[in-house]
C-alpha cells in the first residue's frame, strides 16, 4: 500500500489517485486509533481528517510515510517539528476553502449587527446595516483578501492588522485594505473578523489590552483557533457591553463549561467549522492535495544528505506572510 485515505474524498477524485498509486480508502480508521497505527506499516501518502492528531506517536508507526495532506483546519494539531525530523512534507490546500469562509464571515456579521440589538438616539433598539460599518480583518488569510473584495460591494470600510506584516508592505494597498495598529482598529470597527493563522506565540493576543479598546457595541466572528483571545478578558468585554456578540466557528473544547468565563453569556454563539466546510470548497481542496501528493510520491525521495524541507517555522514572520499570499 501506498497511498491511505482515511478522509472521506469525491469518488472522482479517488479513482484519479488509484490510476496512479496503490490506494486504500477507509476512513472508518479515524475513529479506531489502534487500527489505524496498525495500518501505517506500509504507507507512503496519508490523507488525514482534522480531527486526527499528526503526532510523533503516529509518525512513528508509519516508517515509509513521506507525505500527510489535511483537507480543511488550522494546523493546531500538527507537529511540525515531528514532521521535520520524520521527513513528512505535510500538504494542505491554503486558498480552496477563503471563498467559503469569507461568505460564513459576510453572512455571521450580516447577522450579528442586525439580530444583537443597539440603542438609536430616539431611544429604540434597533439593528444595524453592514454598509454603514466600519469592520476590522485580524489576520491576512486568504479569507481576508475574499472579505476586502466583498465587503466594500456593500459599502463597507475595511481596515486590517496582521502581527506579521508592517503597514508600509504593498500587500495592504494590493489587497485594498487599510492597514491600522490593532488599538486604533479595535476602537473604530463595528465588526471585527479574525482569521489568524495560529502560532503558540498568539495565544491570548486578543486580551485585556485589546478588547480594552473595543468600540462600544462590537461584534466579533472568528473563523481562527479560539486560543488567540484571553477568555477572561472577552467575558468581561461581553459583560459590560462593550463586545454585544462573538461568534466562534471553532472553539476548544470546555470553554462554555460551568466555571469558565463564557458560560452562561448570551452573546455567544458556536458553530463546528462551518466556515471552511461547503461542497465547492471539499472538492476545491481535494483535487489541490491530491494532486499535491500524486507530485510528491512520483518523485523518488531525495538522498538524506540532500534533503531540506521547507516548513512555515523555517521562515521569518514577514517573509513568509508577504509570500504565502501573492
Amino acid at each position: 500500500m501506498s497511498l491511505l485515505i482515511v478522509e472521506p474524498l469525491e469518488a472522482e477524485v479517488v479513482q484519479w489517485l488509484a490510476e496512479r498509486h496503490a490506494v486504500h480508502y477507509a476512513p472508518e480508521l479515524a475513529s479506531n486509533p489502534q487500527a489505524l497505527r496498525a495500518a501505517l506499516a506500509h504507507v507512503q501518502g496519508l490523507v488525514l481528517p482534522p480531527h486526527v492528531p499528526l503526532d510523533g506517536q503516529l509518525l512513528r508507526q508509519a516508517p515509509r510515510l513521506r507525505v500527510v495532506a489535511r483537507m480543511s483546519a488550522g494546523p493546531e494539531n500538527i507537529d511540525v517539528d515531528a514532521c521535520r525530523a520524520a521527513r513528512v512534507e505535510v500538504v494542505r490546500s491554503l486558498t480552496a476553502t477563503a471563498s467559503a469562509e469569507a461568505e460564513f464571515v459576510v453572512g455571521a456579521l450580516l447577522a450579528l449587527l442586525r439580530r444583537v440589538p443597539v440603542l438609536s438616539s430616539d431611544g429604540m433598539l434597533v439593528g444595524r446595516e453592514l454598509g454603514c460599518a466600519t469592520v476590522g480583518l485580524i489576520g491576512m488569510s486568504p479569507a481576508a483578501r475574499m472579505l476586502a473584495q466583498l465587503l466594500p460591494a456593500f459599502g463597507t470600510r475595511v481596515v486590517g492588522y496582521d502581527p506579521s506584516l508592517h503597514q508600509s508592505e504593498p500587500l495592504w494597498a494590493q489587497w485594498g485594505i487599510e492597514p491600522l495598529p490593532l488599538r486604533e482598529l479595535m476602537e473604530q470597527s463595528d465588526g471585527v473578523s479574525v482569521q489568524l493563522a495560529y502560532f503558540l506565540r498568539y495565544r491570548g493576543l486578543i486580551g485585556e489590552r485589546v478588547l480594552g479598546f473595543a468600540k462600544p457595541g462590537q461584534v466579533l466572528v472568528s473563523i481562527a483557533h479560539s486560543a488567540v483571545f484571553d477568555e477572561q478578558a472577552l467575558a468581561d468585554a461581553m459583560s459590560s457591553g462593550r463586545v454585544l456578540a462573538a461568534w466562534f466557528d471553532s472553539l476548544e473544547p470546555g470553554l462554555l463549561e460551568p466555571g469558565r468565563p463564557l458560560h452562561g453569556l448570551e452573546g455567544v454563539q458556536v458553530t463546528p467549522r462551518l466556515a471552511s466546510t461547503t461542497r465547492e470548497s471539499r472538492v476545491r481542496a481535494a483535487w489541490g492535495v491530491a494532486r499535491r501528493m500524486d507530485e510528491l510520491l512520483t518523485v523518488p525521495p531525495p538522498a538524506a544528505a540532500d534533503f531540506r524541507a521547507t516548513y512555515p517555522a523555517d521562515l521569518p514572520e514577514p517573509a513568509l506572510a508577504s509570500s504565502r499570499w501573492r
